[in-house]
């Protein structure tokens, strides 16, 4: 049946690991700080020199944080069937799983770890999708919808390591349902394997290692 804005199947499905409303009131707040700063700033070069001077200060150093502040509330991941958008403040970028060139787990350990997908189309586009935070023994992993539908996008590509990209996030998706321990879930064993192998603060799994993650 038809969507009502005349698409055919189901709506596309938010990637977001930080959900918007979670992550806006932060933006909002690291941009007023650096307003209130520069205004500060400003207001204490005027003292000293020109008004030129103090607004060219004030705004060089309020404006840089508020614009990337507003640009991190702007990024959005979506996945519509098999393609994959970044939304960014000036233009997105899209992934056609189907036909993917490379795609790879990215794992960043530090007090707050990240595990990533980085996947492009062997032309221009390449796009990273957030899949697991963690921090202190506890973390936030994508959603169990956003999981598998991107398990399921994985797995029409014909690349081998889509598919076994595919393997970890379905075994993600059951260790999720089931309320697993952080041990038990696919994605926190990336971690303890970079962090065990000494290979911080970044690194790239092979294809050995993320097959070996369902093990």
């Amino acid at each position: 049946m038809p969507a009502p804005d005349g698409r055919s199947g189901p709506p596309p499905v938010s990637l977001d690991l930080i959900p918007t409303q979670l992550l806006l009131p932060r933006v909002l707040r690291i941009a007023l700080i650096a307003i209130a700063v520069g205004v500060v700033v400003g207001v204490l070069v005027w003292l000293v020199a020109p008004l030129w001077a103090a607004v060219f200060v004030g705004a060089l150093i309020a404006v840089p944080p508020a614009l990337g502040a507003f640009a991190a509330s702007r990024r959005h991941l979506r996945l519509d069937g098999t393609v994959l958008t970044a939304g960014g403040l000036l233009r997105d970028r899209t992934v056609e799983l189907k036909h993917l060139a490379g795609v790879e787990v990215l794992v960043r350990v530090a007090r707050v770890s990240q595990v990533v997908l980085r996947v492009n189309d062997g032309d221009h586009s390449l796009v990273s999708v957030p899949l697991a935070l963690y921090a202190n023994g506890g973390g936030r992993e994508l959603e169990i919808l956003a999981l598998r539908k991107l398990a399921d996008a994985f797995a029409a590509s014909e690349l081998a390591s889509a598919a076994a990209v595919s393997s970890v996030l379905v075994e993600q998706l059951r260790a999720e349902a089931r309320g697993a321990e952080l041990g038990e879930r696919p994605l926190y064993r990336a971690i303890v394997l970079a962090r065990d192998a000494g290979r911080v603060p970044q690194t790239t799994l092979t294809d050995h290692e993320v097959a070996a993650l369902v093990d």
